[in-house]
């Protein structure tokens, strides 16, 4: 079956005006989604001076870690619920539909976080959570519709780096918290006393609407897919119609000579001939997803680390220069490690290809993490070496390869792989596993990695062996992309949902 001009037309055009306006507007939703999910760590700290001042000894202004865990885990569950539903609701609905409401609920998530109801402790926690899990809803429902839709605006052959760059805005999402948090707790402490800091964490959380809010209207204006319109809604014209407004290309070379009839999808979501079809790559980007979630998100064991190595006694500053110091440290991991991943993975991501970034990716992580948790209570923890700068340099590599790596390219292959009645679907599944990991990465490990009981944490199986197993991890991961997920470096999105030899048989019709 010959291909339709508008699909040949997407897949061939050169970069124009509005893919970069395709890379801001859907980029500004992960920019807020990391904004949001990376500040609790900042606002925690703070929560704990102004909260749990009450505490005694080494736990005075701490947060209690199943507070802090569960600020934490009902984001990522809310995310992860957001991705299945918006997902499925981008292919049933149509992208465009959807994709306002998403971000409608992430700018109400930051908001009513900041405006938690009333100021007594148990309250404020409650309604925080409360208003994180929508939120969270919001930032799921964003990682399918944007990556799908900048997968189905994108040509074949720069489509890897357009993704690529929705996605590296994380990096400037955390940068902008860090950011937000130093200059709001400048501004508090040079104008106010320690008690209007409950002030302050709100507006910290509150001024993370505002990216989202002010894309709101253009996302409005975004026409749907033309592979939606052409092979969902199976309204070929429309979709020329459409892609003639936003493409440099006139009607009349994308418009089919006859119009097309509509015909049945041959099969269905979850269906015996869709896995037969797809489950591999399902499989391949759900549990690498998973993987690499598991280990990124796990950056919480090293926080303890790092601000013990780095920061004052708490004892010695107030609440707004703890939380300036530990934003510091945020801003400079993302300048140093975070934001130069992302870049590498858009310049070399079409012309290294997904599968092998992504083992690279893994291994290196792997290294770095074996590295640090091999000598960790004989090298790391010792007096002479507390103030080691290795710990440091090797914590970056480990988060510059997750984003020169797996962390990047699992939010690109699922977008690429199916076909389009199921690619928000897949990829909202793929991510939703990914999710899951985080969870674990970020609460289990967190509580696990204690070697002795100590007050808020059970006894674990300790820091070295949490930091061998998350270099296992890397390691599974590595070898399931070698042996499960495929290559759609330079190949059309229809080519890539179907079988290698289904599709030389295609190109010779």
């Amino acid at each position: 079956m010959a291909r339709l001009k508008v699909l040949s037309a997407l897949d061939t055009a050169r970069t124009q005006y509005y893919h970069f306006k395709a890379i801001i507007i859907a980029g500004m939703g992960l920019f807020t989604d990391a904004y949001d999910l990376f500040s609790i760590t900042l606002i925690t700290k703070m929560i704990g001076r102004i909260y749990y001042d009450h505490r005694e000894g080494e736990n005075k202004y701490e947060t209690p870690p199943v507070v802090a865990s569960a600020l934490i885990a009902v984001a990522l569950l809310g995310t992860a619920i957001g991705q299945l539903v918006f997902g499925r609701l981008g292919d049933l609905k149509g992208r465009r539909r959807v994709y306002g409401f998403a971000l409608l609920l992430m700018v109400f998530g930051s908001l009513a976080s900041g405006f938690s109801i009333c100021i007594r402790r148990t309250c404020v926690l409650l309604t925080l959570g409360f208003f994180r899990f929508f939120l969270g809803l919001g930032i799921g429902g964003d990682y399918p519709l944007s990556s799908t839709i900048m997968s189905e605006f994108a040509n074949k052959k720069t489509r890897g780096s357009f993704i690529a760059a929705v996605f590296s805005m994380q990096g400037f999402g955390i940068l902008a918290c860090s950011t937000v948090t130093m200059v709001v707790c400048s501004i508090f402490r040079a104008a106010s006393k320690t008690s209007e800091a409950d002030v302050a964490w709100r507006l910290i959380l509150m001024l993370g609407s505002f990216p989202a809010a002010m894309t709101y209207y253009w996302r409005m204006m975004m026409p749907e897919t033309a592979r939606y319109t052409a092979l969902v809604e199976q309204n070929v014209m429309q979709a020329a119609k459409d892609m003639e407004k936003v493409l440099d290309v006139t009607l009349s070379q994308i418009a089919e000579d006859y119009p097309l009839p509509p015909t049945p999808h041959p099969y269905t979501l979850l269906s015996r001939e869709f896995f037969r079809r797809h489950g591999r790559d399902l499989f391949a980007c759900s549990s690498t997803w998973f993987l690499v979630d598991i280990v990124f998100y796990s950056q919480v064991l090293f926080q303890s680390e790092i601000y013990k190595r780095y920061l004052d006694k708490k004892e010695d500053v107030d609440v707004y220069q703890e939380a300036f110091h530990v934003a510091w440290i945020q801003a400079v991991i993302a300048v140093c490690s975070t934001i130069p991943g992302y870049f590498f993975s858009v310049y070399f991501i079409d012309k290294w290809g997904r599968v092998k970034i992504q083992m690279m990716g893994f291994f290196f992580m792997a290294l770095a993490f074996f590295a640090i948790g091999f000598p960790y209570y004989s090298y790391w923890t010792t007096e002479k070496h507390e103030k080691n700068k290795g710990f440091m340099v090797l914590y970056g590599l480990a988060f510059f390869f997750a984003n020169f790596g797996p962390n990047t390219t699992t939010f690109i292959v699922p977008a690429e792989l199916f076909p389009a009645r199921f690619r928000s679907t897949c990829h909202g599944i793929s991510g939703a596993a990914g999710k899951v990991g985080a969870i674990i990465g970020s609460v289990g490990f967190l509580l696990a990695s204690h070697k002795i009981k100590e007050e808020g944490y059970p006894r674990g199986i300790g820091m070295k062996v949490s930091l061998i197993i998350l270099g296992g991890v890397c390691i599974v991961g590595m070898l399931v992309t070698y042996f499960f997920t495929r290559e759609t470096m330079g190949r059309s999105l229809e080519e890539n949902e179907v079988e290698p030899h289904e599709a030389e048989e295609c190109d010779n019709l």
